[in-house]
């Protein structure tokens, strides 16, 4: 054989030693990315979708899941009748962190209700069950708040709205600068067509989101509601919104759930707006009465949507005027129940203070 012949047949040799060993290569590189892929799948965390929302939204809306019994069992439940003290025990909802102190966001006023925000701490006294409490916090500063503003939009709201949308934005002015706010728009269905922020463009983007249609879910969103407040662990203080012009005709949740949710240890603080036609003035009266009272907050009825404005103001006001205080329950929190609580205070000068504040809360890891 030639020494030409031999030359040649090497490199053809070591040609075929380079393929192989490219297309090792290949095969291992290609076995890693199917190891990699496999093990992101597993552990991504998944964004599970949305329940609840079969109705008509914004384009870019989120509708806002209903994560309570009620929503999941995909059928409305019939309320049982309130006991004298506390909502009816047809719903379980379980709450895994412990809360060592209990904190409440109390506002007081005078014989002519006139607010009062010149009290120092030895004014009040936090009485649970009855058996009064000792304070381990307070304080009267204006700190930021998280707050849901929940809105009609169903659509006997669409002549209402603009009044509505602007005396909404004067509230998120007089706010504090620092306060998230989200805002939910619902119908049948409730959408979060902003979440938390403090961009005030963002938010009045938000309340002009309207599609004006459909019955009114005003249980479902306000749980809703309150459970996004509840998932908000930057901000303490929460407080829920919420202005309608009817009584709930479409929630799978019932008067007394959305009550209890309300209810949970810290829960938020509930102002109502209602703009109600005669026909349904005496129940939708009752349900936003019973709702803000049993929180700390106020309901608030007004002729027209030109009130609107006025009472928004108010709302700012008090929400900037409140007191905080916190207290840590003698009665073992593994005992369960219902808490009733009352606050009351006396100072020189003021011959009756009212202090208004949640009228109690459920204890312990599972609520029933």
């Amino acid at each position: 054989m030639s020494l030409e012949a031999n030359v040649s047949r090497n490199q053809i040799l070591a040609a075929i030693q380079q393929w192989h060993r490219s297309v090792a290569v290949v095969a291992i590189c290609f076995s890693l990315a199917l190891v990699a892929v496999t093990v992101q799948a597993q552990t991504s965390p998944s964004i599970p979708a949305p329940t609840g929302a079969t109705g008509v939204g914004h384009p870019d809306s989120v509708p806002v899941p209903n994560t309570s019994p009620a929503a999941q069992s995909g059928s409305a439940t019939t309320a049982p009748p309130p006991d004298d003290q506390a909502p009816a025990n047809d719903s379980v909802f379980v709450f895994k962190k412990e809360v060592q102190e209990v904190m409440l966001h109390a506002t007081v006023v005078d014989e002519q209700r006139r607010l009062v925000t010149n009290l120092d701490k030895s004014a009040f006294t936090v009485f649970e069950d009855g058996v009064a409490q000792k304070t381990t916090s307070f304080h009267r500063d204006d700190v930021p708040v998280a707050m849901g503003i929940v809105i009609d939009n169903s659509g006997s709201m669409r002549e209402k709205r603009d009044k509505v949308n602007q005396a909404v934005l004067n509230l998120i002015k007089a706010s504090n600068s620092n306060d998230e706010i989200f805002v939910v728009n619902f119908s049948q269905d409730s959408y979060l067509d902003q979440d938390f922020t403090s961009d005030i463009n963002l938010l009045q983007q938000a309340l002009h989101k309207v599609s004006a249609q459909g019955r009114t879910a005003l249980y479902d969103a306000i749980v809703a509601s309150a459970v996004h407040l509840k998932n908000n662990t930057r901000v303490d203080r929460k407080v829920l919104l919420v202005v309608t012009d009817g009584r709930d005709n479409a929630s799978q949740e019932t008067l007394q759930q959305a009550a209890r949710r309300l209810q949970q240890e810290n829960g938020p603080t509930l102002y109502a707006i209602g703009l109600l036609s005669d026909e349904l003035q005496q129940s939708g009266v009752d349900a936003l009465q019973s709702l803000a009272d049993s929180t700390g907050g106020v309901a608030f009825f007004p002729k027209g949507p030109d009130e609107v404005d006025d009472i928004t103001r108010t709302v700012a006001r008090d929400i900037r005027s409140q007191y905080t205080i916190g207290y840590k329950p003698t009665r073992p929190r593994e005992s369960g129940g219902y808490r009733a609580i009352e606050v009351r205070a006396q100072a020189p000068g003021y011959r009756k203070l009212t202090v208004r504040t949640r009228s109690g809360y459920y204890s312990g890891e599972t609520v029933r």
